[in-house]
């Protein structure tokens, strides 16, 4: 404050003083006491407010972010992209050019974009297992190639914990090996994890990359006591003796499974943390959770209540065939937004790598059978009708195409039931993969309005075996992303991680270019039926608007709009303009969320 106005400010003061009758204020005077207690009190006031800061990311409360390229993505129709983009706490409250934002905006904080980096809205991840992939990252056995180097894997992690070591009781999980890796490509059986003398006598069960098998072994086929001839939406792998072998195919798992201890929310809460810290570090603000049992949806309230949810987290209830709505409280947007159940998830058969996605004809490299429905066909659709008259969404598991019809004619007989409800009252239907299709249901699709949440990471790992397991004309309506398109379908994207690793920019390479990361594909550097692939703004927009309206939160977020979430994922390169052989190589630079900057640095 300048001098002169100090002194009249002062002057001011005394008229008053006087005109009221006041004494002048006196110089205050403090003992050494009371001039430690001030300094104290100004120091934890700027620790207060330093804080504050940080917790911002270093930025003010109103804020902007501008690009002199003009890389803002807005996903909004007819906008495009823009300059820049202005944050007032937690909502985006202008858009523009910069010099409209500077004339709307005078002396605003701005934050300048990096020559050549991005922003878009916050990527979402349509479908995944948020608890299964922190569980997954203990005993990860992704990439194996042999038996053997899963044995190597599970001897390194027994011997880095002395009391496992030393306690051979303990149960073992681990997750991710593909027999398709293996040479032959056979399943393996449960004598091999017994093979070694340090997994001898322990109880060691290893979900296969899709969750849909479990490889076991002898301990804990031993554990799981007599075995049934046969399980209902399940199987039991036998030898020609017909004897277990140590494989256990979707409903079948439960054998074992039901005798592992329950989890605890501790170890949820370590699962959560692990994964959300990898999903911000790649720029992921938030995700579809394609199947919480009612013990974890309680957890992610509370977990989500205490501050330790920092995605946006759209849950999906699992109860298998069974209806459970009185175990399950409905949320929309608890704890500011941060967890949404208001969906179902239901299973309806098992996957392509296990022979288990159910078929309308036998499999044409294993002509014995014709995959797995985990229920009774005539139970799936009064299921979808109790959740639709629950006003729950349902998002239906449907990989084989006989699967997928199933639910698509339980989807049809409730949306009968209920008319045509306008706009935001509509249950906005989900098929979970929609992976393998006959052409008259992909036209269903489209006529029911029901939404294909789909993961292009799924296409590139299966094509190696997917035309071996469906033959050359069935495979025509596999990972039809763009024939779907064609037929008005909405096609959110996701990974399914643990099953794919978390990346927004590995789906959004799969997506345009149907290659491998490496990119190769069977059908060349074209990439595998290359005619399906999406465009760049086709997949931007499944990674976020269209998992925003799948979740009914496109009125929130989604796409940069006026009043809607700051939730923003800034990239070093714009994956929009770049080589596409580049975009694996592209690096998050920031993930905001709230306006609040979660991972990274603008």
């Amino acid at each position: 404050m300048h001098a002169a106005h100090l002194r009249r400010r002062q002057a001011k003061l005394s008229t008053s003083l006087a005109r009221n009758n006041l004494p002048p204020p006196r110089r205050p005077t403090f003992s050494p006491a009371g001039r430690r207690w001030t300094l104290l009190s100004a120091l934890l006031i700027f620790a207060v407010l330093l804080a504050q800061h940080r917790k911002r990311g270093g930025l003010p409360d109103v804020y902007g972010i501008c690009s002199a390229e003009g890389r803002v993505w807005t996903v909004a129709e007819g906008e495009g992209r823009v300059e820049c983009v202005v944050v007032g706490g937690k909502e985006i409250v202008g858009l523009g050019g910069r010099d409209e934002i500077d004339a709307q905006w005078p002396n605003l904080h701005i934050r300048p974009l990096h020559p050549g980096a991005a922003l878009y809205p916050g990527f979402v991840d349509a479908h995944a297992h948020v608890l299964a992939y922190g569980k997954a990252q203990s005993l990860s056995l992704e990439g194996c190639s042999s038996v053997s180097e899963v044995v190597d894997r599970l001897r390194t992690y027994i011997l880095a914990d002395p009391s496992l070591t030393s306690d051979r009781t303990r149960w073992i999980e681990g997750a991710g090996w593909d027999q398709t890796r293996f040479t032959p490509p056979a399943f393996p059986t449960a004598d091999e994890l017994a093979s070694d003398p340090l997994l001898a006598g322990r109880p060691i069960v290893l979900t296969r990359i899709d969750v849909h098998a479990s490889w076991v072994s002898p301990r804990a086929l031993e554990i799981a006591g007599s075995l049934p001839e046969t399980v209902e939406g399940g199987l039991i792998v036998r030898d020609e003796s017909g004897q277990a072998t140590g494989v256990l195919v979707d409903n079948a798992m439960e054998l074992v499974s039901r005798h592992i201890p329950p989890t605890t929310d501790a170890q949820r809460l370590a699962y959560l943390q692990r994964t959300t810290q990898d999903m911000l570090e790649r720029g992921l603000v938030g995700v579809h959770d394609a199947a919480a049992t009612p013990e974890d949806l309680r957890f992610f309230k509370k977990a989500a209540g205490e501050g330790h949810l920092p995605i946006k987290l759209y849950a999906m209830v699992d109860c298998g065939m069974r209806f459970c709505r009185d175990e399950v409280e409905r949320l929309d947007g608890y704890a500011d937004g941060h967890l949404t159940v208001r969906a179902a998830k239901i299973f309806t058969d098992g996957a392509l790598g296990s022979w288990g996605a159910a078929l309308h004809e036998p499999y044409s490299d294993k002509p014995d059978t014709r995959g797995i429905l985990k229920a009774p066909e005539e139970a799936f659709g009064p299921l979808v009708q109790q959740w639709v008259d629950a006003g729950f969404q349902v998002n239906a598991h449907g990989i084989g195409d006989k699967a997928n019809t199933v639910v698509l004619d339980a989807f049809a007989a409730a949306l009968r039931s209920i008319g045509d409800p306008p706009g935001a009252n509509t249950p906005r239907l989900r098929v979970e993969h929609a992976q393998i299709l006959t052409p008259q249901d992909v036209e269903r699709l489209g006529e029911l309005g029901v939404i294909a949440s789909v993961q292009p990471t799924h296409a590139t790992s299966d094509m190696w075996y997917a035309e071996e397991r469906l033959g050359p004309e069935r495979i025509k309506g596999a990972y039809a992303w763009r024939t779907l398109l064609k037929n008005s379908v909405r096609l959110p994207l996701g990974t399914d991680f643990p099953v794919e690793r978390i990346g927004l920019l590995e789906t959004f390479h799969a997506s345009i270019t149907r290659l491998s990361p490496s990119s190769t594909s069977p059908h060349g550097p074209s990439g595998w039926y290359p005619a399906q692939r999406l465009t760049h703004a086709e997949a931007l927009r499944g990674l976020t608007l269209e998992p925003a309206y799948a979740a009914f939160a496109e009125n929130v977020t989604g796409s940069l709009r006026v009043g809607k979430r700051a939730d923003f994922t800034v990239l070093e390169r714009d994956v929009m303009e770049v080589e596409e052989e580049e975009v694996l190589d592209v690096k998050v630079r920031a993930t905001v969320v709230d306006g609040r900057v979660v991972w990274g640095a603008l």
